[in-house]
């Protein structure tokens, strides 16, 4: 994975973040928490895919590896459910 590759993961994740945070109706601090509601989104949304057997759609290739994007935005919601839920109403993530 080239330094362009990882910048471009980075994006990818920040947008999966921020919509995911958008749907599940919560909202961090900062860019660098949407980032990792992103990764951890795309992880939960990828398990998802395969454990579920549910159809690819809007694959985005970065780096030799293929995301799912509307499961890990799905992934993403899911966690910042998750969170909210844990943290409380008043709570704030990050």
């Amino acid at each position: 994975m080239t330094l362009v590759d990882f910048f471009l993961l980075l994006v990818v994740a920040g947008i999966i973040g921020s919509l995911g945070q958008a749907i599940g109706g919560y909202s961090s601090s900062g860019c660098a928490m949407s980032i990792v509601i992103g990764f951890v989104g795309a992880i939960i949304g990828r398990q998802l895919h395969v454990a579920l057997g549910l159809p690819e759609w809007i694959p985005v290739k970065v780096g030799g590896h293929t995301f799912p994007m509307v499961w890990s935005i799905v992934g993403a919601a899911l966690m910042v459910v998750v969170l909210r839920v844990i943290m409380g109403r008043r709570g704030r993530v990050g």
